[in-house]
């Protein structure tokens, strides 16, 4: 499989970087390399997503540093699974699922994507990657530090067809989250930050945000112009608490790109996630959300 499919192409083209992207996606390879190995095993959480049931979601997996590691040059063994409650629960039971992974450290900013074939194992799961790759760190809030829950137990997932008020306004106050996406061979997890207020409420059923400028690759909007499928996880990083948003998200292209998705299916978990971070320094490359 090449770096990009017609989707991305399409996307580059009309945005006129067909160059710069065809830059950027030599780093793109298969290979896991030391560095990015030893980056994988220092990290306590990794985001994946996929499709299940014909839907679109992300979902956060979480361990002691080493849960995530490299098992070989095109391979990564991850110590864990989701719970029955979630609603990639079956497709990480499911052998040659496409899955995409990220792994972002907020100490460091830096984020590692790794796209490919899921294979499940006796301790959880395997990945065969096709595309291993890292990104800037361009839009990614600091948090100096985390705290582990001890005996952590996660709340009772509650499920909405759209927003409660409550989650309107969580969503309206993030500063982060992650964006699943499928395509025809393969699927994507990327992440999109900013000043809190860059991701708009518009409905109880409809979000948008700015699509920043990034590295010209378009694999997400890629995604999107031929499979709006999509899921969204936005995590509080000092409750613990994960909202996973499921539907389609279409982009609106002019002066400044807008992406709109439409909610199809809430899931809230409270404390689903045992990590407590410490309070973000914002990226300085952060637009003014009111601009």
């Amino acid at each position: 499989m090449g770096v990009y499919h017609a989707g991305s192409r399409a996307v580059q083209d009309r945005v006129g970087v067909r160059t710069q992207a065809d830059h950027v996606g030599r780093s793109v390879g298969r290979g896991i390399r030391e560095i990015a190995a030893a980056f994988l095993e220092l990290q306590p959480l990794l985001v994946v997503g996929a499709a299940s049931a014909g839907r679109v979601w992300a979902s956060p997996l979480t361990g002691a540093p080493g849960f995530v590691r490299a098992t070989g040059p095109h391979r990564i063994s991850v110590t864990t699974t989701p719970p029955p409650s979630d609603p990639l629960a079956t497709a990480f039971a499911t052998p040659d699922t496409p899955v995409g992974t990220i792994a972002l450290d907020p100490r460091t900013r830096r984020r590692m994507r790794l796209n490919g074939r899921l294979r499940p194992t006796a301790r959880g799961f395997a990945v065969e990657a096709d595309q291993v790759f890292a990104n800037c760190p361009r839009y990614l809030q600091r948090r100096q530090s985390y705290e582990l829950v001890p005996d952590h137990r996660p709340g009772e997932p509650g499920r909405t067809t759209e927003l409660t008020d409550e989650q309107a306004g969580f969503v309206a106050l993030a500063d982060t989250f992650f964006l699943a996406s499928v395509h025809e061979d393969g699927a994507d997890v990327s992440h999109r930050g900013g000043n809190p207020g860059f991701v708009r409420v518009d409905s109880p059923g409809e979000l948008s945000w700015r699509d920043y400028p990034g590295n010209s690759m378009f694999l997400t909007l890629g995604n999107l112009a031929t499979d709006p499928r999509a899921g969204l996880l936005f995590l509080d990083w000092t409750t613990g608490t994960a909202l996973q948003l499921t539907g389609e998200a279409h982009t609106e292209y002019g002066p400044d790109r807008r992406v709109r998705f439409t909610v199809r299916e809430a899931i809230e978990t409270p404390s689903a996630v045992p990590l407590r971070w410490s309070a973000p320094e914002y990226s300085p490359a952060n637009p003014d959300p009111a601009g």
